[in-house]
């Protein structure tokens, strides 16, 4: 690690824009770590630059991009002063694929930039971001684009990030990277991948950049195992999430079971061996159902550094969650009335995938089924090597008979939902669609939604982040953990 001190609690990486960069920057100014999400914010900031940037906050970043020409070139195409019409769709962009256009990778860098930027504006304290391994497209300029803005910590999941840290080092170095695809079909002689050379983007003096510390999100000892010996670089710590936590979650080792209400059942072969955890010598947070000072204590003496901490920020003042789905879900929790079904085919990564059960939200199977299937966005699709060698690419929730001609099962298609849409209009970008219907969202939650009224003071309908850390840390003072210092050199 490149810091003398680390954080108990690391904010944990919720979904598209909820993980915001005012959440982040409140939780960093904190003395903790404030983590933003790398999740389409190419999408993002182009939907928030259509609906007018309220409060200049998106043309303030970009104002400070140090790429010659791209803000301009993205506020020309996409940023509306007084907001588009409610009842207009946005403006498309660019869906992910091998190789982008310039266009593409621009809003790319720009996007992740720009969130990093907000979240470290104010203080000097560090802030992290968090991307899906799942999500292969848009990491190399996306992590660029973050580092460009001085993001301090990488954080990923969903997946096997074995290459994410030597991608590090030699971006820190404005060295050209390649990332290899998850092709489905694909031969072992098959070398199918996406590339990104950032000096092709400049002309002329190149910024300087520090190296970000990876941490990497796994659920098992034997995974972060596997990456402490065999990654391509340096890992310096690990979130070992367990089964309660939020959003994806690993399926259950074994055989698979459901309960009666069809839901994965996780068993002893998915709790994670800590002591060999430990006995890696690197710094680790524990993440589902922590957000109890309890519980925060109990991780501490199991060796681990901290916590991870999702749910309890997700409905928090300066989250990105829509204040009105906010609002619904802080009266359903206030009420007793909540309710998370663990959807084990709902995503189409095929993770299981925690869902709050809520009206007028995809979780409603009459509202899901109302839904005409589209795929127009495309971050989880997935890759699939086609009879003639070319490289393809379908998703299970986007039309059924689109999903069967590009060679996919029916049968994976059935309760598939489209996260990527859903998510969107979790944070109020939903698209508006050919009937005049905005996109539904898709709301997710870890298992201890419930805790959150214990950061509701009385008299209170909201909370903000540092009513957080005041209730799972009460003597801040103490809050950090000392670690001896390096330095990483890229």
């Amino acid at each position: 690690m490149t810091h003398d001190k680390l954080p108990i609690i690391i904010q944990g990486g919720m979904g598209a824009g909820v993980s915001s960069w005012s959440l982040a920057q409140a939780v960093s100014k904190t003395g903790q770590l404030g983590v933003v999400s790398g999740t389409a914010m190419d999408l993002i900031l182009v939907r928030r630059l259509q609906l007018g940037d309220v409060g200049g906050h998106m043309r303030r970043a970009l104002s400070c991009f140090p790429i010659p020409g791209v803000a301009k070139r993205i506020l020309d195409r996409y940023f509306i002063p007084d907001g588009k019409p409610e009842d207009k769709p946005f403006k498309a962009k660019p869906v992910p694929n091998q190789r982008p256009s310039r266009h593409l990778v621009e809003l790319l860098l720009a996007g992740t930039f720009a969130e990093v930027f907000l979240a470290k504006e104010g203080h000097n304290a560090p802030v992290g971001i968090n991307f899906l391994e799942k999500i292969q497209l848009p990491t190399l300029p996306s992590i660029y684009g973050a580092m460009l803005a001085g993001v301090t910590y990488v954080l990923m999941g969903a997946g096997i990030p074995k290459s994410i840290p030597g991608i590090l080092d030699r971006l820190a170095r404005h060295e050209p990277v390649k990332l290899h695809l998850d092709v489905q079909n694909a031969d072992r002689s098959d070398d199918f991948s996406t590339s990104f050379d950032p000096n092709s983007f400049f002309d002329g003096e190149i910024p300087n950049l520090i190296r970000p510390d990876f941490i990497a999100i796994v659920s098992s000892a034997t995974l972060a195992n596997m990456l402490a010996r065999k990654a391509s670089g340096r890992v310096n710590g690990f979130v070992i999430e367990g089964p309660t936590a939020g959003g994806h979650n690993a399926p259950p080792r074994g055989r698979p079971q459901q309960s009666v209400h069809g839901e994965p059942i996780y068993g002893d072969r998915d709790v994670p061996d800590l002591e060999a955890i430990q006995a890696l010598g690197l710094p680790f947070w524990l993440a589902g159902s922590y957000a109890k000072p309890e519980r925060v204590v109990e991780a501490l003496q199991l060796g681990a550094t901290g916590v991870q901490i999702g749910t309890a920020f997700a409905y928090c003042e300066e989250s990105g969650l829509d204040p009105k789905l906010k609002k619904a879900a802080l009266a359903l929790i206030q009420a007793g009335e909540t309710k998370i079904f663990t959807d084990p085919i709902a995503s189409p990564t095929g993770f299981p995938f925690k869902v709050l059960q809520m009206e007028d939200s995809q979780s409603c199977t009459m509202t899901y089924e109302k839904r005409t299937r589209i795929c127009d966005l495309g971050y989880l699709r997935h890759a699939f090597k086609k009879s003639d060698g070319t490289l393809g690419w379908r998703c299970p929730s986007e039309p059924v008979e689109d999903y069967v001609r590009k060679g996919g099962n029916e049968e994976d298609t059935r309760g598939r939902k489209c996260v990527c849409n859903g998510l969107l209009a979790n944070i109020g970008l939903g698209q508006i669609l050919s009937e005049g219907n905005t996109e539904k969202p898709l709301v997710t939650s870890g298992d201890d939604i419930s805790n959150v009224v214990n950061f509701i003071k009385p008299g209170a309908y909201t909370y903000k982040a540092v009513d957080v850390i005041e209730y799972l840390l009460p003597d801040r003072n103490d809050a950090l953990v000392p670690i001896p210092v390096t330095t990483d050199t890229a």
